[in-house]
């Protein structure tokens, strides 16, 4: 869904477990809070207060090492 990107608890480089929080998307009036689907490694991550699209990649991964 189309939103704000509220609060980016991550960065790139970042090691981060399943489940972690990453980012805070505002969206419909709500906050969302966006976590880590596996392990991995940080590669790419949406920057604070960007507007995002509907079907915008939020954060992009590298396996963890």
């Amino acid at each position: 869904m189309p939103g704000l990107v509220k609060i980016v608890r991550a960065t790139a480089g970042d090691a981060v477990k399943k489940g972690q929080p990453l980012l805070v998307l505002e969206a419909m009036k709500m906050e969302h809070t966006i976590a880590a689907p596996h392990d991995g490694v940080i590669a790419e991550i949406a920057a604070e207060g960007a507007q995002v699209s509907d079907g915008a990649v939020l954060a992009r991964f590298e396996d963890a090492a």
